[in-house]
């Protein structure tokens, strides 16, 4: 029997935008049986462009995991989800006039108890054990790369005046995007993720995070961070995007049988 099974679910809210430009997905794959697939891309650009930009993320990475098979790399599934997206949304800017961006991150858990993931920009994973945080991403934009050389502290990022400025996104004319993977290889019930655009983790640190994934299921963990999210915005607040997966204890097999005892045959 598994040692554990996977709860999943995805939340969303307009925030105080005028347009959802983020989306979220969870994928099954078709040819490779154990193997699921979160993603969150958050739109950037005006006139739906966004929109369009992140619609574009979810559409190849379905398209790619239906195509994948036992046995084929994830890091390169994610890699040319990354590659072939870019330059679908590169394209339709020039033929639609618009700039259209988005980010990306995207998470594959395997049946041999791995998890792989990968992201550009500023769209998070958090990995948590239990209740406790254990890791998460490092955001491709220009504050964390004022944080990693000492010119701010990480507490002045969110409030920075420049917090919204990416270095590394999808669809930008100019420079190809990059990938930075991560990985955790002994998977087991408790463990859980969170993928979510940044109208999620602004308003949360990283215990809340871990504590509301923690004690809730999918979906109430869903209805209660994007209650506080709002709360938390005071009307002032971005899309709210995210996905959650949890490793559960899997059911206790019930018998369905009784043994009694055989007559002798004669």
């Amino acid at each position: 029997m598994s040692q554990y099974k996977i709860e999943a679910g995805t939340g969303q809210h307009i925030g105080d935008r005028q347009e959802q430009q983020d989306r979220a997905a969870l994928f099954a794959a078709p040819h490779a049986p154990g193997y699921v697939m979160a993603v969150v891309a958050d739109g950037m650009g005006g006139k739906s462009g966004g929109a369009l930009a992140a619609e574009q993320v979810v559409r190849t990475a379905k398209q790619l995991f239906d195509e994948f098979y036992p046995g084929n790399d994830v890091r390169s599934l994610l890699e040319n989800i990354v590659n072939e997206a870019h330059t679908v949304i590169k394209l339709s800017g020039v033929s639609s006039e618009k700039e259209p961006h988005s980010t990306f991150v995207a998470l594959v858990i395997t049946p041999k108890q791995e998890a792989i993931w990968a992201h550009a920009g500023d769209s998070r994973l958090y990995r948590f054990t239990g209740p406790n945080f254990t890791e998460r991403t490092k955001d491709h934009s220009y504050v964390e790369k004022l944080v990693d050389e000492g010119k701010i502290a990480a507490e002045e990022a969110k409030s920075h005046r420049l917090s919204n400025i990416l270095i590394n996104v999808l669809g930008s004319s100019t420079t190809a995007p990059y990938v930075t993977f991560g990985e955790y290889n002994e998977l087991k019930a408790h463990d859980s993720f969170l993928l979510c655009s940044d109208g999620l983790w602004h308003y949360f640190d990283d215990a809340e995070l871990s504590a509301a994934v923690a004690a809730n299921s999918p979906r109430q963990a869903s209805e209660f961070l994007i209650r506080k999210a709002r709360d938390r915005a005071n009307s002032r607040g971005d899309n709210c995007t995210f996905a959650i997966i949890k490793l559960v204890e899997p059911p206790t097999e019930v018998k369905s049988y009784t043994v009694q005892k055989m007559r002798r045959a004669i």
